[in-house]
């Protein structure tokens, strides 16, 4: 091994990047490791092969952060075409159904109104949920389909963008876990001509935006050391969570998975949120804390080599 590769075996972050329609997820992954030299590489939420926007791959030691950033909202621009019904709610399957009549733009305004808030989604068929020891989509192939029980998802934002008949540009802020094909389907369905998804755009995902993204081209061909500079370190991960910074004992501390109380924190917090990001006496992140038994002191969740 290489001085250059050793010392690229050590970096740890967020890597994000602009996924185009056509790779996996898995696909980006796989081009990542190849193009930095670092086998420990993942992603932070599926996205399919049909859409495109932002992916953030975690590095290193960030991708024990991968079940934390998977379960934050999504948002998408989603593109829901009127009139069409397919096995897959999506264009790549096969039309089931089809109808020349248009709704009216009020009608797809009143119908949204049903899909904001927390309510049960069921999964489309062609998923990868897994069914009975199977991936949803691959007992529908195999011509033995198994419909996924339904799941609590959250719609915080739903809006109709622009509408040039028989297609609709929607905005959808989203929980975890949230298809948006099945809301393609579903919505056809309340506005009574069907509709599937004819394109999906992620504009968010862990906090990241388009504007935070690499084009994919350029992880592909870029050179490994400029790849490595684009790595965010793993401080700008899970913003969202509120921090408390560790005394040099609180480290020490964490770092053996001792329980933390007010004498290794800098400023104990009045009130203990569900999960805490520790932060280093030189401000890195040390790792994640949730309350301990012990009223007032928290334990450590996930915490990070610190050398």
């Amino acid at each position: 091994m290489t001085a250059s590769n050793a010392a690229t075996k050590s970096i740890d972050g967020v890597l994000v990047v602009d996924k185009p329609v056509g790779p996996s997820s898995h696909d980006v992954v796989a081009v990542a490791r190849r193009s930095l030299g670092i086998s420990r590489i993942g992603h932070t939420g599926t996205l399919d092969p049909q859409a495109s926007g932002v992916l953030p791959l975690v590095v290193g030691q960030a991708t024990r952060l991968a079940q934390y950033l998977s379960g934050s909202d999504k948002e998408y621009e989603a593109i829901i075409r009127f009139g069409v019904v397919t096995d897959t709610q999506d264009a790549t399957g096969d039309v089931i159904g089809e109808s020349d009549v248009a709704p009216p733009r009020g009608d797809i305004e009143a119908a949204m109104r049903q899909f904001t808030g927390t309510f049960d989604q069921t999964p489309p068929l062609y998923s990868a949920k897994m069914v009975d020891g199977e991936r949803s989509y691959v007992r529908a192939r195999a011509g033995k389909p198994m419909q996924a029980a339904a799941v609590s998802v959250t719609v915080h934002v739903l809006e109709l963008l622009a509408y040039e008949a028989p297609r609709a540009r929607v905005r959808v802020r989203c929980s975890a876990g949230f298809y948006v094909r099945s809301l393609a389907h579903e919505l056809g369905a309340a506005v009574g001509v069907g509709a599937m998804l004819d394109g999906l755009v992620r504009t968010e995902a862990a906090g990241f935006r388009p504007d935070d993204a690499m084009a994919f081209a350029t992880l592909v061909g870029a050179p490994r050391a400029e790849l490595c500079t684009m790595i965010r370190p793993m401080e700008v991960l899970l913003a969202d969570i509120p921090s408390t910074a560790l005394t040099e004992e609180g480290l020490q501390w964490a770092l053996q998975g001792r329980d933390l109380g007010p004498h290794q924190l800098v400023a104990p917090p009045a009130a203990l949120p569900p999960l805490v990001r520790l932060i280093g006496p030189d401000g890195r992140l040390a790792g994640l804390a949730d309350v301990a038994k012990t009223p007032g002191f928290l334990h450590p969740a996930v915490v990070f080599k610190y050398n």
